[in-house]
């Protein structure tokens, strides 16, 4: 099977962006948990997270951020770009229910080590930022 590669560094343009949108389910949650061994109450047990600050379950921050994935290596750069460093900080919980789309825009360029950093941005419903952060990104080389 032949995959076609996503943009090289040189196809790139700062302000670039691509998104994906997602509604976090029951089943996402549950499903997170047991792969990977997370079951803190504030994600799995509504009696629990209802006496807590966020009044409800949470969604693993974890599982939202990994909403970038398919936006990074599918969608820009695209096939065959490798995520090799990053930071985010969550700024809002996200509920089961929400709708977020995760969005990526390439911010700099750094040609001579082909690396491209792009600014990410992950909004609910309301258009609020409920995750923001950076990545370090190495596009695929044509």
């Amino acid at each position: 099977m032949e995959y076609a590669l996503g943009k090289s560094i040189a196809e790139l343009e700062i302000g670039e962006s691509a998104s994906q949108t997602k509604t976090i389910t029951e089943t996402d949650i549950v499903l997170y948990a047991g792969i990977t061994g997370d079951f803190n109450p504030i994600h799995i047990n509504e009696e629990y997270a209802k006496q807590t600050i966020f009044k409800g379950r949470i969604a693993h921050g974890s599982l939202v951020q990994g909403l970038m994935a398919p936006v990074i290596g599918m969608k820009l750069p695209g096939m065959g770009s490798i995520a090799y460093a990053g930071e985010s900080r969550f700024k809002a919980a996200v509920k089961i229910g929400d709708t977020i789309t995760a969005t990526a825009t390439v911010s700099e360029k750094i040609m001579d080590k082909n690396i491209v950093i792009m600014k990410l941005e992950w909004l609910n419903q309301r258009g609020e930022v409920v995750v923001e952060g950076s990545m370090k990104v190495m596009p695929p080389k044509k």
